[in-house]
């Protein structure tokens, strides 16, 4: 006899176990699947009864607060469900696309949904169409009329009893409906064989549901408040098992034996005499963090993130400079070419009197070159190294590797930085951050570091007057710019496009201004198509003043420095976002001269105008990285393929934060009693570490 089930308000109770599913059963065998809609399932990556799960819904149609059309109020946030009658698109005497839906619900009575400027709405519905729409009522004349609703397409075979209703990930040819009907069999046949991953004690300590109870409570809810307790169960699971395996990663890190290099007062004041300026406080800190790191035995794993013109570059400097002075190789990592060679021009140019070696290595130097390079490397002969991720490749071997500097970690990922510290040796590790982080993020995909931060300008460097402008007001700018051009400034261009064919690509920019408004100047041209020979002829051509106007794209997002270039212009500004265009902002002003920066723009929405808008009202890059973080969410900011780990599933760094405070202080509970999770009660959670994090965080001892 199967296992049977009562849908009792929505909500899935087992009344009897005998399990007739196992947790690897293949997809196609559960009941209502089959061989053929198995193939669509596995394109979600639903593979077996135990996919179907833990394939948490997306979303969750609401049909608590659904209210009948004749029971609206005006000016209140409300839900509507009814079937489509209407639909037409017209073109206001503005110029603007209007989209109208009008829908009944069951008691005849009528509500008009409209967008401005989405054409694309109108391909989204047909009549007869079931629908709930959300959003706030106004009543117009005598038609209830929502803007912009939030829309959910309701199945017609939807329960209609049932209060919420899961929303799943679809893929094309099939529905809510087989991903519901396929979850319901998956918790039918397989209950009692989910092994619960945490310790009784431990469930009752966090008030926790037992996944048995929370599993069928995610999927089908009774009501709001079991869908609370059972997403929270799994938002901590989530992050818990992401916390443990980032403090196993900074045990695993601190058991290995480093070089110690020891920064002695001597070794200070001879560095020091080197640095051509006064510290400021934020550097002293750093510094101070980073030498009582680098005399320790514990391998340093260290975050220096900065803002704009903190200074990040000299703390890196001096930290490889005591490695050196201590009888050991420092190397530095660059994201770019470009940023390498400026870091190696800059070293080189602090150590001409000195006998420290510098060579470069990255694509752009020759077979031969390379070739001898890696020998002196290999040999000792050299004592700092800088590149780019040319110096992952298996044949660069150092001789006595004592520090690397990983520059714009953002532009790496985790599996690049501890590829780069296994590469037979175990020498300290600063990986710089010129985008501040979210807190929540520092807590996660950069868990396993110590953190310094540098919040304070150099002292001397102008402030920059940010401005949105309109379109009507360009040629003002421009006089603008020509004017402080005749005074011997300089300036940037930036386009988010290369090709040519748009009107603000770079190419075309460049052609326009160089026969346009900024006809009188010397101008070129940047971006990431050109050779890198070529490239850097013509940043050392802008960098050198040969140049007066630079037109590029996001190739001078980081690195470039030009005291002498006060001007920005942004084309597009709404296609970058605030990181980005925080980043831009700080290429100019870096010397004694006020700098300027405009953006043009034409935000088609809310998120956009709000990032533009808080981009003028600021220059704390802290400020704006949070900002950032909660107008476009981790996901968008680092992306999986960037940072290298596994996706949330279901938890949110933004609305979760409490739960990532929770999860966070008990897993350093769970790790200081049991630091490789070796005792019996934890071995779900150690395999399920393994399981989720073992290859990306390279836990070798955690199996």
């Amino acid at each position: 006899m199967g296992l049977t089930t009562a849908l009792l308000a929505g909500g899935l109770t087992i009344v009897h176990h005998m399990p007739t599913l196992r947790l690897n059963t293949p997809v196609q065998y559960v009941p209502g699947v089959g061989p053929q809609r198995a193939e669509l399932f596995t394109r979600l990556g639903l593979r077996t009864a135990a996919d179907l799960l833990f394939n948490f819904p997306r979303d969750y149609q609401d049909f608590t607060e659904v209210r009948g059309i004749g029971q609206l109020e005006d000016d209140l946030s409300l839900s509507v469900r009814g079937k489509v009658e209407e639909l037409d698109q017209r073109v206001s005497t503005a110029g603007r696309t209007i989209t109208g839906l009008l829908i009944r619900d069951a008691a005849g009575d009528h509500l008009r949904a409209v967008w401005f400027n989405m054409a694309f709405m109108r391909d989204k519905f047909h009549i007869g169409q079931e629908v709930l729409l959300s959003g706030k009522v106004k009543q117009k004349g005598l038609v209830w009329e929502m803007s912009h609703p939030r829309v959910q397409y309701v199945d017609e075979a939807a329960d209609a009893d049932a209060p919420l209703l899961p929303v799943y990930r679809l893929t094309e040819g099939l529905k809510q409906l087989d991903i519901r009907a396929a979850a319901r069999a998956a918790l039918e046949g397989c209950t009692g064989q989910i092994e619960e991953a945490l310790p009784e004690e431990f469930l009752a300590e966090h008030d926790l549901w037992p996944i048995e109870k929370a599993l069928p409570q995610i999927h089908f809810p009774a009501d709001g408040d079991n869908l609370k307790r059972a997403q929270r169960r799994f938002i901590f699971q989530e992050l818990l098992i992401l916390q443990l395996a980032l403090g196993i990663r900074r045990v695993q890190i601190r058991a290995d034996v480093a070089p110690k290099i020891d920064v002695s007062a001597l070794v200070d004041a001879r560095i020091r005499r080197l640095i051509p300026f006064k510290l400021t406080w934020g550097q002293e800190q750093a510094i101070a963090e980073i030498s009582r790191d680098l005399q320790g035995e514990q391998p340093m794993n260290r975050l220096l993130q900065g803002d704009v013109g903190s200074g990040k570059t000299i703390v890196a400097v001096y930290a490889l400079l005591a490695a050196v002075a201590a009888g050991y190789q420092g190397t530095l990592m660059a994201p770019t070419e470009i940023l390498a060679r400026q870091h190696a021009q800059t070293l080189s140019g602090m150590l001409a009197q000195a006998k420290a070696k510098v060579i470069e290595l990255h694509g752009g130097i020759s077979a031969s070159a390379r070739t001898e390079a890696l020998r002196q490397i290999a040999a000792g002969e050299v004592d700092l190294v800088i590149g780019t991720q040319a110096l992952l490749q298996a044949d660069v071997k150092f001789a006595r590797l004592g520090l690397v500097v990983i520059d714009e970690q953002h532009k790496f990922g985790v599996r690049q930085r501890a590829g780069l510290q296994a590469a037979g040796f175990q020498p300290h590790t600063l990986v710089m951050s010129a985008t501040p982080i979210p807190r929540t993020v520092t807590m996660t995909l950069y868990g396993d570091l110590d953190i310094s931060s540098l919040r304070d300008p150099v002292p001397g460097r102008q402030p920059v007057h940010t401005y949105i402008v309109e379109e009507a007001k360009r040629q003002g700018w421009w006089d603008f710019v020509r004017e402080k051009l005749r005074q011997g400034r300089q300036a940037y261009v930036v386009s988010p496009r290369v090709d040519a064919g748009e009107a603000t690509s770079a190419e075309e920019r460049y052609e326009a201004l160089a026969n346009g408004e900024l006809e009188e100047f010397r101008l070129n041209v940047v971006h990431g198509r050109l050779s890198s020979e070529d490239k850097e002829l013509r940043i050392n051509a802008f960098r050198d003043g040969e140049t007066q106007v630079l037109i590029c794209t996001t190739a001078v997002e980081v690195g470039l420095d030009v005291p002498n270039a006060t001007l920005m212009t942004i084309e597009d500004g709404e296609r970058f976002g605030l990181a980005q265009l925080h980043q831009l902002r700080g290429r100019i002003s870096r010397g004694t001269h006020l700098g300027f920066c405009s953006v043009f723009a034409e935000p088609k929405t809310k998120e956009a105008q709000e990032r533009l808008v808080a981009f003028a009202s600021t220059t704390d890059g802290f400020a704006l990285a949070e900002k950032d973080f909660q107008l476009r969410g981790p996901g968008e900011i680092f992306g999986d393929r960037q940072h290298g780990l596994p996706p949330l599933r279901i938890a949110d760094l933004m609305r979760d934060e409490a739960i990532l405070e929770e999860s966070r202080g008990a897993a350093e509970g769970i790790l200081k009693d049991d630091p490789q999770l070796a005792r019996t009660e934890l071995a779900r959670l150690r395999a399920l570490v393994a399981q989720h994090y073992g290859q990306a965080l390279q836990l070798g001892s955690v199996g």
